[in-house]
């Protein structure tokens, strides 16, 4: 009997992978490690997840296949002992505002089931207490909790006249179709100033004159409120231009359900209570008070549902998400919040023999909620699992059974297996990550000094309790504490709100919606490449660009052909005549240095950085590129495909040469391996010495230890958060803050290895 107990890998060259073949060991813990773009997520997620789930695809009928996701067969000479596999990765919870957490975990259907089981009055089933059921939803707002208006006051001025321009929309300036329409019909003075008209001239003005048949007294005067509510709400667009419709747009605000206050029930499924309570009100509760209030329900016929939602909550609480709710919508998550929640989703799966895959579970999460989470992926394997982690966290690569580092560098420098074994062993090993793990970087000696500050005064959004903070200007300021304390709230939602004009908002979310968009469009300098071409080529510059003339003729530079069948999905294949390349047969026949165009946009910043030395305009931008840690990507990658972290880096090469701005970064460090955070602080700190101020929210002790300054926010998460806890240095910190980020500041800055 052949041994089934590794995964067996052989002669893989999946991406920049150089012919590896591997034995994975099947129920253990098995942590990847190595620098952005070495390869560690062509073996785990390319390979092994992809096959694992395409073979387990084919084993449903063509019918099913057809509506399954597609995964491309991984280039590897033979892969054997794969085990079906659940992948946990970090993309955000999609969904719409009807989803929350309490239905994404399922914990809200319980719920619902044991409000119809024992609460009163009895009202009908569990779908009577669903905001996305006719028979439970608020009818105002259609379970929404929130109904959309039009905001008169930015269309109304009340100083002005019909003559001055009293309606700030085009069509209703002077001499326009509207305002010719409202001041010929004879129901307004023209030079009568909106502050000064009667009641019943307001209301004729917004809302328009109707008989008790309900036709308009003046067919053109319907009502400028009821006219926007018809073109912006009603979605009558039909006679308005995109421009205009955009502008429009802009003047619809979101508010509160009237009816149902923002609960989207109605008011029979409010009106069910189990001991005094309503499910609105539990559904508002963070977990750990949740808990305890089931915790006193004592009546028989509930108490297996209150059992799985009990049990269910401890596990959102052993993860850190303790300060949650069930009426918190998804799409509200960060992406480290959402994996978490996905995680809790199989702590309770009675399945073994599986493989589970993680993408860097650790992000966004505080030092302290590390090991909790640490301790559910050890049951996940104590339960008969195979558990797959791409990490750069060594709390996590710590309890690694087995640890394999890819490297040495990234992209076509990488793709090799450096070291397997045992943490212990990696340590002693010479490779970049076994180096990161030993050092111990050290506090800043000597901080900037604050050139000035900007203030927060009682700040009260979301958890924070009435915050009063000063931000110094001119340093670098790291602003700490656990996930859920309000970091992102103080300086996202509060500051950089507050101070927009000046503040560059450098985040991780989508660069781009278009999917043609890659480094060398997005940084601006594929115009200097085209160029290049050109002129040496003497044709036009057009030719090189997939989205003019140098399009291919039969995909038209989209690189993929999609196929409509009647009956079922869309097909999409790569195209057979540019083999996806998106450029027709005459752009490729062009070189510069005996490369054509797509032989150029393959290349890395890299290699790209050699091949264009001499045309300054160009390296610029790529080197600003490798400073921001992204060497290893290709020219032509497109943005759609780049992580979290990736998309904020290169959103911080774009404004590398810039002074004299304000930039907030919320968690940088997000899938950088330690070497490259070095290189991130350094690429930091030379913002602020070009006179800019740096604002980073972040868990990485490394980069706290570097900071000219930290605001602390806490104690705890949800609503044991919202305070400023410290204000200072790092060192003042490590001398004198009693909190929980300065107790693993301290343990850091003490921790040999």
């Amino acid at each position: 009997m052949k041994n089934q107990s590794h995964i067996i890998i052989r002669g893989l060259h999946q991406n920049n992978l150089k012919n590896v073949s591997l034995d994975v060991p099947k129920g253990k813990i098995v942590v990847f490690t190595g620098v952005s773009g070495s390869g560690k997520s062509s073996i785990v997620f390319d390979t092994i997840a992809a096959e694992s789930q395409r073979q387990m695809n084919e084993t449903y009928t063509a019918f099913m296949r057809g509506r399954l996701p597609k995964y491309e067969k991984p280039k590897v000479d033979f892969i054997d002992n794969l085990s079906a596999s659940v992948v946990i990765d970090q993309s955000r919870l999609g969904g719409n505002s009807r989803s929350t957490v309490g239905t994404i975990s399922d914990m809200y259907a319980a719920l619902r089931l044991l409000y119809a089981r024992i609460g009163k009055p009895h009202i009908g089933t569990a779908s009577y207490f669903s905001f996305n059921d006719p028979n439970g939803m608020c009818m105002t707002c259609s379970g929404l909790g929130k109904v959309m208006e039009v905001n008169m006051s930015a269309v109304l001025n009340e100083e002005k006249s019909w003559n001055e321009g009293m309606v700030q929309l085009g069509t209703f300036s002077p001499g326009n179709w509207h305002f010719n329409q409202y001041v010929e019909s004879g129901l307004f003075d023209p030079n009568k100033k909106l502050k000064d008209y009667t009641d019943t001239e307001r209301n004729l003005l917004l809302y328009g004159a109707y008989t008790q048949d309900g036709e308009r007294v003046h067919k053109r005067v319907e009502g400028i409120h009821t006219h926007l509510t018809r073109v912006l709400l009603k979605r009558d667009t039909s006679s308005t231009s995109d421009m205009t419709q955009k502008r429009l747009e802009t003047l619809v605000v979101e508010k509160k359900c009237p009816v149902c206050n923002g609960k989207r029930l109605n008011v029979a499924a409010q009106s069910v209570t189990i001991n005094g309570r309503s499910i609105v009100e539990l559904c508002e509760m963070e977990f750990v008070a949740l808990r305890s209030v089931l915790e006193e329900i004592t009546d028989p016929r509930g108490e297996t549902i209150i059992e799985a939602l009990k049990a269910g909550l401890t596990r959102m609480i052993d993860i850190g998400l303790p300060y949650l709710s069930m009426n918190r919508e998804s799409a509200s998550l960060s992406g480290g919040e959402a994996q978490r929640l996905k995680l809790v989703r199989y702590m309770g799966s009675a399945l073994t023999g599986m493989t589970y895959i993680f993408d860097e579970p650790s992000t966004g999460m505080h030092p302290r909620d590390v090991h909790r989470m640490t301790k559910l992926l050890q049951s996940l394997r104590d339960k008969g699992n195979t558990v797959l982690v791409v990490e750069h966290d060594q709390d996590v690569i710590r309890i690694a059974d087995e640890v394999v580092d890819v490297g040495p560098f990234a992209g076509i420098k990488g793709g090799q297996i450096l070291f397997q074994g045992s943490y212990e062993a990696l340590l002693k090993a010479d490779t970049l990550t076994a180096q990161a793990m030993r050092e111990v970087v050290q506090m800043k000696e000597k901080p900037r000094i604050p050139k000035a500050f900007l203030s927060i005064e009682n700040a009260n959004l979301h958890n924070l309790k009435n915050v009063s903070v000063d931000i110094p200007l001119g340093i670098m300021t790291v602003v700490t504490g656990v996930a859920g304390s309000g970091k992102s709230t103080l300086i996202r939602d509060v500051f950089a709100k507050k101070h927009a004009n000046q503040v560059v908002l450098i985040d991780q979310s989508p660069v781009t919606a278009t999917g043609r968009s890659t480094p060398a469009t997005y940084l601006g300098f594929f115009d200097e490449i085209r160029k290049i071409m050109a002129e040496e080529n003497q044709v036009a510059a057009s030719i090189f660009s997939f989205n003019s003339k140098g399009a291919c003729p039969v995909c038209e530079g989209r690189g993929m052909v999609i196929t409509e069948l009647v009956f079922m999905d869309p097909v999409t294949t790569t195209c057979e005549s540019c083999e996806g390349t998106r450029y027709s047969e005459e752009a490729i026949g062009y070189l510069y240095k005996g490369k054509n165009i797509v032989e150029i946009l393959d290349m890395t910043v890299e290699e790209a950085l050699d091949f264009f030395e001499e045309h300054k305009k160009i390296t610029k931008h790529l080197q600003a590129m490798r400073d921001a840690g992204l060497s290893y990507l290709s020219l032509g990658q497109p943005l759609s495909t780049l992580s979290g972290g990736e998309r904020q880096r290169i959103k911080l090469a774009k404004h590398l040469n810039q002074k004299g701005n304000i930039y907030v970064l919320d968690e940088p460090t997000t899938g950088l391996h330690a070497s490259d955070i070095k290189s991130m602080m350094k690429l930091l700190d030379g913002f602020v010495k070009r006179g800019n101020t740096m604002i980073i929210i972040e868990h990485n002790l490394d980069v706290m230890k570097q900071a000219d300054y930290l605001i602390d926010i806490g104690p705890g998460g949800g609503s044991l958060g919202g305070e400023v806890l410290f204000t200072g240095t790092p060192k003042e910190m490590v001398e004198k803050a009693d909190t929980i980020t300065a107790k693993y500041l301290r343990r850091g800055c003490k921790e040999e290895v």
